[in-house]
């Protein structure tokens, strides 16, 4: 059966549309779960990611499903999500976050997936695409309406804070540890963010020409502006949110001048520059227990934009 179509039952041959609909609906899960705690402590020790498996996995007796998935069984979601982590060596950071993320999303009652797009091979990094690649990908999985781009390296500090779109754009991560719980400026979309698939299609995703550190989600910011649409926020009480800093190679900060003109430029081509303008190639596609990995290799892109300067 389709869904939200209802099937028309014998039994319910005398029931009128109206009615049909207020039942389909009252199986609904409601929209602040009695399971939400508020606050959460954030435990940075760092675990093995065979023992957080066992913990969780469903193969080990746990709930969560192969490929780091799961939905309610005693409701109908409201939400179908999709939460998309771009990656590259940092899996002592993924192993806190699975740990974390996974009861906190079940509190939540989301039907939802958690997405890890791995940047192949040594070439500079590249965020934004990778969250591209991760929406493209994610949709071949299931139909979702709402999608978390999510940095591996913060951890949500309150279970209120809503990962389900339910308003978008919206910059989710708003209070974090390592700029004292401020925001640190008033344009800033970094971190957690938020879309409902039909904004982040009108913007055209993230500009693909952001190698290296930084600017890309300043250029967001100005794609959600010149498409007329608000950037909303939690309050600073919901929207806080842990840092860790564990192990890994940070990338160099391109020069300013050149991010600068990249800046520039990524703002003049965003109508072909974003989910219209992807190159990549899947290397492979691994359901682990936990998580679905989606590794890629960006290459060509790279080599295109290098071709630029």
């Amino acid at each position: 059966m389709a869904e939200g179509v209802v099937e028309n039952h014998p039994e319910q041959s005398s029931l009128g549309l109206s009615e049909l609909w207020v039942a389909w609906n009252e199986s609904l899960c409601p929209e602040n779960s009695s399971s939400l705690v508020g606050h959460i402590n954030v435990d940075k020790s760092v675990p093995k990611m065979e023992e957080v498996e066992k913990q969780m996995s469903r193969e080990f007796g746990g709930w969560v499903s192969k490929g780091g998935s799961w939905r309610p069984t005693d409701c109908r979601a409201r939400v179908k999500m999709a939460l998309i982590i771009p990656f590259r060596d940092r899996y002592e950071q993924l192993s806190v976050f699975v740990r974390h993320m996974h009861p906190l999303l079940k509190r939540q009652k989301l039907d939802y997936r958690i997405f890890v797009v791995e940047q192949a091979g040594d070439i500079p990094f590249n965020r934004a695409l990778l969250f591209n690649i991760g929406f493209k990908e994610a949709l071949k999985f299931n139909q979702y309406d709402c999608f978390i781009f999510h940095d591996v390296d913060l951890i949500p500090e309150d279970d209120r804070n809503e990962y389900s779109c339910p308003t978008s754009p919206r910059h989710m991560s708003v209070a974090v540890d390592k700029f004292r719980y401020l925001l640190p400026y008033k344009k800033i979309f970094g971190g957690v963010g938020s879309f409902q698939r039909e904004h982040f299609e009108l913007i055209n995703g993230f500009s693909n020409i952001f190698w290296g550190w930084g600017g890309e989600d300043d250029n967001l910011y100005g794609r959600i502006k010149a498409k007329g649409l608000n950037l909303t926020r939690p309050s600073m009480n919901k929207g806080r949110y842990k840092m860790l800093k564990i192990f890994h190679n940070s990338e160099k900060k391109p020069l300013l001048e050149i991010r600068k003109e990249r800046m520039k430029r990524a703002f003049k081509l965003r109508k072909n520059d974003g989910l219209n303008s992807l190159t990549y190639n899947v290397e492979k596609i691994t359901e682990r227990k936990l998580y679905t990995m989606v590794t890629a290799d960006v290459k060509d892109a790279f080599q295109t934009e290098m071709g630029n300067y």
